[in-house]
């Protein structure tokens, strides 16, 4: 496991290969760890041929579009599709965005620093899809810890290092069945696809084209 913090609580800066264990993510050049890359595409995921618009992604992650705006503003979230350029344009944000989005909530509502949210936010973005589906978030409010086993997370318990804990899996199912009700965009073409399923949409008319 890693954390985010001063790296001192829970245990080494960083993870060794092959040590088992929760352990802190790392705000600071010291965390070295190679980390696997986002494959696009994963298994289980939805497209990234898909974008959602503001209104949507708040919707699914249960946020309202004033806080949307200022996270995308202040560099805490901002969209991966597509980024506002002038009057006229909207953000587009996609699946794992979203994701993003509604776990940094989660963790200001129950009072974790900003300066760790940001330190999780980064690492989020650097896992695979199949990371996130086993990784859960621990915090004891002045750090978080990434657990990927239910051994790490029962050791942290212990510790009394862990006082509140996300499963981005479960987020991740749980965004996915939000977006599947509501619109998404293509981000090719800009075209609206109308939930339920986006994803399932957008795979029909591809076969029609065919």
């Amino acid at each position: 496991m890693r954390s985010s913090g001063d790296g001192t609580a829970g245990g080494a800066p960083g993870r060794v290969p092959g040590e088992s264990g929760p352990y802190p993510l790392q705000s600071s050049a010291a965390d070295h760890v190679k980390r696997p890359t986002v494959v696009p595409g994963d298994a289980g995921t939805v497209p990234e041929e898909i974008g959602y618009r503001g209104p949507t992604a708040c919707a699914a992650a249960g946020i309202t579009y004033r806080q949307l705006d200022y996270w995308a503003r202040t560099g805490l979230v901002e969209p991966s599709v597509r980024a506002v350029y002038g009057s006229g344009t909207q953000r587009l944000y996609s699946f794992r965005d979203v994701v993003v989005l509604k776990i940094v909530k989660r963790f200001l509502d129950t009072g974790v620093s900003l300066q760790n949210i940001r330190t999780t936010v980064r690492h989020l973005r650097e896992r695979g899809s199949c990371d996130l589906e086993r990784m859960t978030l621990m915090s004891d409010g002045a750090t978080v810890y990434e657990c990927s086993s239910p051994d790490e997370v029962h050791a942290l318990l212990q510790s009394g290092q862990g006082v509140f804990g996300i499963a981005v899996g479960v987020v991740r199912r749980d965004v996915e069945h939000a977006l599947s009700q509501l619109h998404g965009e293509r981000v090719d073409t800009g075209e609206t696809l109308v939930g339920p399923n986006p994803a399932d949409e957008l795979a029909r008319r591809r076969n029609r084209a065919v």
